[in-house]
């Protein structure tokens, strides 16, 4: 009778990793939120997506606060989960609380994720260190509290798991071997969590694949080279096939983005400051606060390069199996090639790469080193024996002992204005709130911008200013007017080719270029009715 009931038992892990969480945000409920650099953009993306979600419309495209209510179209852009998520706990508990849970969730996820991929190389007492080492590592802090980068944060719970999918043993026998679908399900995640995580994800995984492909071939051509080349063929049909197919589920982002962002000013993502040539490690530039950031990056980088170093080393001596082996030969490579791509030694790769340009920080790539760093300290503490309550005391004490002085280096204070009420308020207010400048239509000027236009008016010029008198305010999505001769009707907000305009039923068009990029539509004398899609 013990023995079924200890079998039904939970596993510790259930209880104690949402616990180690706990703990790294403790200091976010006893002091409030870290008003890090990125906070008022993932809050207004949930405030934003919170209200529409609120009027039925759960797949937004336009944000209509930014850019002084004329809008951009950040959620084409911006993967959903991150903001999704955050929408949805402003629904069902109050605003001040939500970036703290969801803070709470993403370091819950991430250690279950760790624990999940830790576990299948070493003990229980093991993973349950390095699912405690790596909810509290210094890059993934850094990105908590400092940066208050929400979707990066998200991102990093899929990282494990896409590594604990690319380094199955393969055997069949067991059903341990690399599939198709545990290899998508991670690739569609990041890819629907954070962009520059993706991709970073992305080549991960083909330089682990290539790895596990070259020690296939080895191990199977001690058969005969048919056996070599079926188990390279088949390998290389999963890895490939799994890519693919998550590509395919994260489609219905990836295809609009990638096709509307011709229509934004997209290479303002990497203007200067935000090059990777500006941000390797201790790299000096004329921006001091660039430059502390970045230094803070470069020293967490140290810390988690040596730690590396130690963590192999002691993993390499403790691993008998020739898999585990396999396993952390892979895991040196990559995070070898991590240390060389965080140098400018590697400035070539990172011109000729696609698409790496908008990592626009190579220490991003930390996010790939902490899961790899977390695993070689696994295998170097398998022998670890633990009672459960011990192994408790332990992790928390990890968590606690690495958040501690991580809390007084990172986290930001915030002024009043910043405080997540103060931020709710602006949003209520409908005053508007600067634009994003990556999203920003092509043809539109943000300097040009007035920052109190009211919703929409009338006058003979397309060019002309607003009326003084008149509130400030985002368009409406449906609205009647009337004209008491021809003019031009100027909406407050921003010319973008997928915008659908009617006017009394006839679809309609944007007519002269305003240097603002605000809509402008010629309209005859008489009750308009507009109607925007």
């Amino acid at each position: 009778m013990r023995q079924s009931q200890s079998r039904s038992r939970p596993p510790l892990a259930v209880f104690l990793i949402p616990a180690m969480a706990l703990v790294a945000v403790l200091p976010l409920i006893l002091r409030g939120c870290s008003c890090g650099h990125d906070f008022d953009f993932h809050l207004l993306s949930w405030f934003e997506a919170s209200a529409q979600f609120r009027v039925g419309d759960l797949h937004p495209a336009w944000a209509f606060s930014p850019a002084f209510n004329a809008g951009e179209p950040r959620f084409v852009f911006y993967p959903p989960l991150s903001w999704t998520l955050g929408a949805i706990l402003g629904l069902v508990i109050p605003w001040a609380a939500v970036p703290i849970v969801y803070t709470w969730l993403a370091l819950t996820a991430a250690g279950a994720a760790m624990y999940r991929l830790a576990h299948q190389f070493s003990s229980t007492n093991a993973a349950l260190v390095a699912a405690a080492l790596y909810i509290a590592n210094p890059y993934m802090l850094f990105t908590a509290y400092e940066r208050t980068a929400y979707a990066e944060l998200l991102a990093t719970a899929w990282l494990p798991l896409l590594l604990a999918a690319a380094l199955r043993e393969d055997n069949p026998a067991l059903r341990e071997h690399v599939t198709i679908l545990r290899i998508a399900i991670p690739v569609a995640l990041l890819w629907l969590t954070n962009a520059p995580a993706a991709v970073m994800g992305c080549y991960a995984l083909a330089l682990i694949a290539l790895v596990r492909l070259i020690q296939a071939w080895l191990t199977s051509r001690r058969e005969s080279p048919q056996a070599a080349f079926k188990a390279y063929a088949v390998l290389a049909f999963r890895y490939s096939s799994g890519a693919a197919l998550g590509l395919d589920f994260a489609a219905f982002y990836i295809i609009p983005a990638a096709y509307e962002r011709r229509w934004v000013q997209i290479a303002m993502a990497t203007i200067s400051g935000m090059r990777i040539t500006d941000n390797f490690l201790f790299h000096h530039t004329s921006d001091a606060l660039h430059d502390q950031v970045l230094h803070t990056a470069s020293a967490i980088a140290v810390i988690l390069l040596v730690a590396a170093v130690a963590a192999f080393v002691g993993a390499f001596i403790h691993a008998r199996e020739s898999s585990k082996r396999s396993v952390l030969v892979a895991l040196a490579i990559l995070s070898a090639t991590i240390a060389f791509m965080l140098a400018p030694l590697s400035a070539a790769i990172w011109r000729i790469a696609p698409e790496v340009a908008f990592l626009q920080f190579p220490w991003r790539l930390l996010a790939v080193l902490a899961p790899a760093v977390c695993v070689a300290i696994a295998v170097a503490c398998n022998g670890l024996k633990l009672h459960g309550a011990v192994t408790a005391l332990v992790t928390i004490g990890i968590v606690a002992a690495l958040t501690l002085p991580a809390v007084s280096i990172f986290r930001q204070s915030c002024d009043d204005e910043d405080m997540v009420e103060a931020r709710l308020a602006l949003f209520n207010a409908k005053t508007g709130t600067d634009p994003t400048d990556e999203y920003t239509p092509t043809a539109a000027d943000n300097d040009s911008l007035a920052h109190a236009d009211p919703a929409f008016w009338l006058a003979k010029d397309p060019d002309a200013a607003a009326p003084i008198a008149a509130a400030p305010g985002p368009v409406p999505m449906h609205f009647t007017t009337t004209a008491t001769e021809d003019e031009t009707l100027i909406l407050n907000l921003r010319d973008y080719p997928a915008w659908q305009i009617k006017i009394n039923g006839v679809l309609t068009h944007s007519e002269a270029a305003r240097a603002d990029g605000l809509i402008t539509i010629f309209i005859h004398s008489g009750l308009v009715h507009v109607d925007l899609a």
